[in-house]
């Protein structure tokens, strides 16, 4: 008898990266954080009347949840590895565009730097030098189930086939 709760199937492997980009799609979008950190708080606030014994603790929740409200809707974040590291609140400072929405830069990773940073739908085939890097980015911000960019035209999961392979 063999164990195969150890080994995703291939139909496992092609819905985790649907789901992963659905969840980065929404993740950069500045008025679904706004409406899941108001959600999350009316939730407290019913929490907070019906269940006594926790009101300290649902306060200290809702300061907090108070406290990204603020830096939200201020349009202000700071990536706390990069902060971490450096110690400074100016160089970790994540970029925006003027809708709120997070910035990638070329290797989609979220950027701190707007130099070098766009939204992921801004990318084109025009952006990248060769396939393997427009193919990098292309999975990294979501791949087919998230391709905003249009950088896999047919679908077949491989992004700017007309790029040159190295």
């Amino acid at each position: 008898m063999t164990d195969t709760s150890e080994t995703p199937s291939k139909e496992d492997q092609k819905n985790s990266p649907k789901e992963s980009s659905r969840f980065k799609k929404i993740r950069g979008n500045h008025k679904f954080r706004i409406g899941l950190i108001v959600f999350l708080m009316a939730i407290v606030v019913i929490m907070f009347i019906f269940w006594q014994k926790a009101r300290i603790a649902l306060v200290i929740v809702f300061i907090t949840l108070l406290a990204a409200l603020g830096l939200e809707v201020s349009q202000n974040d700071w990536d706390l590895g990069k902060l971490w590291e450096t110690g400074s609140f100016q160089e970790s400072k994540i970029a925006r565009d003027e809708a709120g929405n997070v910035l990638y830069d070329m290797f989609g990773n979220i950027t701190t730097d707007s130099s070098v940073g766009k939204k992921a739908d801004e990318y084109n085939c025009s952006d990248f030098e060769t396939q393997p890097a427009a193919q990098a980015f292309f999975e990294k911000v979501g791949g087919v189930g998230n391709d905003v960019n249009r950088l896999d035209g047919d679908k077949d999961g491989e992004a700017c086939e007309s790029l040159p392979k190295n």
